[in-house]
């Protein structure tokens, strides 16, 4: 993604539910980032702290530059995000295009929040490994097939050593969004560099819903166990 683009998602509903969903600390907590000791921190940060709100036209610039906008679509609502220009300081700008990966990846699960009108607590499980390619990961995890899938194309693979269903939610060049109903109806974002850009780091964001402790704890041992051994695993 350019410098400067916009990234884009629908969601069917109102606009002032849109805005609730960028303005209530708790519903960001839902859809933001993945659970980590430092999230409240995070969203504090970005959304609360050092920022600009225009909420009669629905505008919020977030400490950091990125601009979120909210307008009618239809019976809908469409948000939309300017990513921040870069800021000519060299050290922090190499890290551009993994923040703009990073922001389709949460406005995703947004979309997702909205959509499903999620109102359970979500857990969420965060691995990412360095020095792999998308492909590779994917291939390891068992939905290598998957990405070459249509969104909303229905599906059923062993991944991570459990079947599991659900339809495609997104593709985008370097990820891929999955539903999966063995998760309390949770979502898997996956996402890496492809080829021919250099390896990189690959993540997923695995969210679930209303699962016991054992089978959360049980879920998140199932991924580790097939994950990347030069890999960084944070606490969920």
């Amino acid at each position: 993604m350019s410098e400067g683009s916009d990234l884009e998602i629908y969601v069917p509903v109102t606009v002032e539910t849109a805005w609730r969903a960028l303005r209530d600390k708790e519903a960001v907590l839902q859809w933001h980032g993945w659970q980590a000791d430092d999230l409240e921190r995070e969203v504090e940060e970005i959304f609360f702290g050092d920022v600009v709100e225009d909420e009669e036209n629905h505008v919020l610039t977030a400490n950091g530059g990125d601009r979120f906008s909210v307008t009618a679509d239809g019976d809908g609502a469409r948000i939309r995000l300017t990513r921040a220009p870069l800021t000519g300081n060299a050290e922090w700008d190499v890290y551009y295009d993994d923040i703009t990966e990073g922001w389709i990846s949460f406005l995703q699960q947004l979309r997702y929040a909205l959509t499903r009108g999620v109102t359970t607590a979500r857990r969420t499980h965060f691995l990412h490994a360095g020095k792999h390619h998308f492909d590779e990961v994917a291939s390891s995890l068992g939905i290598g097939e998957l990405a070459g899938l249509a969104p909303e194309s229905p599906f059923e693979a062993e991944i991570a050593g459990e079947r599991v269903h659900g339809r495609v939610w997104f593709r985008s060049a370097n990820q891929l969004g999955l539903t999966v109903a063995e998760w309390g109806e949770g979502l898997l974002v996956f996402g890496g560099p492809t080829p021919p850009a250099e390896r990189g780091t690959t993540m997923a964001i695995v969210s679930t819903y209303g699962l016991s402790d054992a089978d959360f704890d049980a879920l998140g041992a199932r991924w580790r166990e097939r994950w990347p051994t030069n890999s960084v695993t944070p606490a969920h």
